[in-house]
């Protein structure tokens, strides 16, 4: 039983979870990112709408915009 166990983690430890894409304002005021493309968040953006990693994002010290919640 030990073993099953032991296995089973290995197994499902060992798989990559997709990783989420999020779309930011390329502004160097950008501080939201945005799971919709077509969120309200993004409307005032006058600059290009870049589609990124999540991990990413956040790296950049971005937060999730509040009309995402």
């Amino acid at each position: 039983m030990k073993y099953i166990l032991i296995l089973l983690f290995i197994v499902f430890t060992s798989f990559d979870l997709p990783e989420t894409s999020v779309y930011i304002c390329a502004s160097t005021g950008a501080k939201k990112y945005h799971f919709k493309e077509t969120c309200r968040g993004l409307s005032s953006c006058s600059h290009e709408t870049v589609k990124t990693s999540l991990k990413q994002a956040q790296g950049l010290g971005l937060t999730l915009c509040g009309w995402e919640d």
